[in-house]
């Protein structure tokens, strides 16, 4: 079903380009003033260079718009103000009611969606600083998966590179049973703080250290043994936080740096070939067109190290090559801190160049900090890292004091939803590229523009439905007031939204459109009494109320959020 908003911006921009020879985007939106208005005929005025307002009455004359619109006018300098017909408005809601996808359309064209997101090192634990990666790439996952593509999630593990060889030695040191304990139980922090500080004091270590490594890169079976134990035991770790977080990353989704290893000789020579290599200081390294330094050099992107060793751009070369010609991927997305940006671009540039993109494309999503209270980043109170676990369990057991009073049925289940739901809705709600303010008593306040806000919205309703039996199998809406009418105008609107998500990855768009729902369900509950004895009006009226429930669910879940159905 084609929601009313694609539907109207069809046929305004055909009545646009009718009527002045011109095709425009009509640039809809929704309105304070109506339902709708569209704002395109000032830029096609400036554009023809002709008065807005006549350019808004031609194309209104053009337009076919009576069996949707009560009212089309201009207002200001040549807005068109639209009102939805109430019957339009009631038909499409109850269809909305019985339709699975609650009008939220399959893309046309579909494709292969590559998602590479949380990307921890191992042996090393995830801290907060892993939360955003994690919760907006697993969001994308979601949603594009929804709409119809084949995502292919990528979790592109640190496992390769220098500090190995401490972290192995460490093993060999301590004993293997002892390393497999500590892991295991999940301390990865203990066992790289120690081998790290015997690398720092123990020049023994130190060297033997740098040994291993050379081991590890020539294949040698125990030290590639030892490498994989540590990888294994970090990959049950990682499992353990992404269970607690709620995310869809699974052991299959873990592809490490190493995976690329036999990969990055052929990826310099193939660039050298080209002639894209130049020689600088030892080092052989590519100088994509568009990046200068300060002083107005050309920037270089290292390739291969003076000391015949590869670094994170070749890797990230290999693998991007590997994602376009083995997976067959159309797009490349990234989840990965906004100052990554330049490093990512430098790359896709001189993957161009090389001509190893064909038809895809890469992009760096980009995210902002998590700060504290105080405006920094967010720290533990000692001024260390905030380990992502830690955090999760916080969020829980705050999560249980908020609700402890409310009498729920399953208490422990609740408090999870409500707590993980509330650090993800946190992030997810707010612009991606800003920072944002982790705050307890806002995120998990049940009033505003929360995760618990939501959540409550639909448990109510499902007490509603309850109460009632349910709600009609093939409702049929009919508009009494003008609450119950605002909320079947914003849930034709859900289907724009989550298009929109999915081509943007911009999430805090759908989390608005959420949080406006849930109000406006509010609204609806303070002014119209469901259970009314009008058979009518009462089958109406819980038609709204289960189709407001299904969206919330359908949208929460998008966003990786559990909706418990009491709370």
């Amino acid at each position: 079903m084609e929601n009313l908003e694609e539907l109207l911006t069809e046929r305004l921009a055909h009545a646009m380009e009718a009527a002045t020879g011109h095709p425009a985007d009509p640039a809809l939106r929704r309105s304070a003033h109506a339902d709708f208005q569209a704002d395109g005929a000032l830029a096609l005025a400036r554009q023809l260079g002709r008065p807005p307002r006549e350019i808004a009455a031609a194309i209104l004359a053009r337009s076919t718009l009576d069996d949707l619109v009560s009212s089309a006018e201009i207002s200001g300098p040549g807005f068109v103000n639209l009102t939805i017909r109430d019957d339009v408005l009631a038909g499409r809601a109850g269809q909305l009611a019985a339709d699975p996808r609650l009008g939220v359309p399959e893309v046309a064209d579909p494709g292969v969606i590559v998602v590479d997101y949380s990307g921890p090192n191992v042996a090393k634990e995830m801290h907060v600083g892993h939360l955003r990666s994690t919760v907006l790439g697993d969001a994308a996952a979601r949603v594009l998966g929804w709409l119809g593509h084949t995502v292919i999630r990528i979790n592109h593990l640190g496992d390769w590179g220098t500090p190995f060889g401490m972290l192995i030695e460490h093993m060999m040191e301590i004993g293997e049973a002892e390393a497999s304990h500590t892991l295991s139980a999940g301390d990865l922090s203990a066992f790289y703080q120690a081998a790290r500080a015997a690398f720092d004091s123990d020049p023994d270590f130190a060297a033997r250290s740098r040994a291993r490594v050379v081991a590890l890169q020539n294949g040698d079976p125990q030290t590639l043994r030892l490498w994989a134990q540590l990888g294994a035991e970090s990959r049950k770790y990682f499992m353990t936080v992404y269970r607690q977080l709620g995310v869809l990353l699974a052991d299959a989704d873990f592809q490490g740096e190493s995976r690329y290893n036999g990969d990055l000789a052929g990826v310099v020579s193939a660039l050298d070939g080209l002639g894209l290599l130049t020689e600088s200081d030892g080092a052989l390294c590519a100088f994509p067109a568009g990046f200068a330094g300060r002083d107005g050099e050309p920037l270089p992107l290292i390739v291969r190290k003076s000391d015949g060793g590869f670094g994170y751009p070749a890797t990230d070369l290999a693998a991007l090559r590997s994602r376009v010609d083995g997976l067959g991927a159309g797009r490349l997305l990234y989840f990965v801190g906004a100052p990554q940006r330049q490093h990512f671009e430098m790359v896709f540039q001189v993957a161009r160049e090389a001509g190893w993109l064909g038809g895809a494309s890469p992009e760096h999503i980009a995210f902002g900090s998590v700060l504290g209270t105080d405006g920094k980043m967010l720290k533990t109170r000692a001024g260390g890292t905030v380990k992502l676990t830690e955090l999760l369990t916080e969020a829980v057991t705050r999560a249980e004091a908020a609700i402890g009073g409310r009498g729920v049925p399953d208490p422990a289940a609740v408090a999870r939803a409500v707590g993980i739901g509330a650090v993800k809705y946190a992030d997810l709600s707010t612009d991606r590229i800003k920072d944002y303010v982790f705050d307890w008593d806002r995120m998990l306040s049940f009033d505003g523009n929360t995760a618990p806000y939501l959540q409550y919205a639909n448990a109510r309703i499902q007490s509603i439905l309850r109460t009632a039996g349910g709600a009609p199998e093939n409702g049929t809406v009919v508009l009494t007031n003008p609450a119950e009418r605002a909320l079947a105008l914003e849930l034709t609107g859900f289907g724009a939204v989550v298009t929109r998500a999915g081509e943007t990855l911009e999430f805090h768009g759908l989390a608005t459109y959420l949080f406006g729902l849930a109000s406006l369900f509010s609204k609806f509950y303070e002014t119209s009494t469901v259970l009314v004895e009008d058979r009518a009006v009462r089958g109406s009226r819980l038609t709204l109320c289960a189709a407001t429930a299904r969206t919330l669910i359908t949208g929460l879940g998008l966003l990786g959020i559990e909706a418990p159905e009491r709370m």
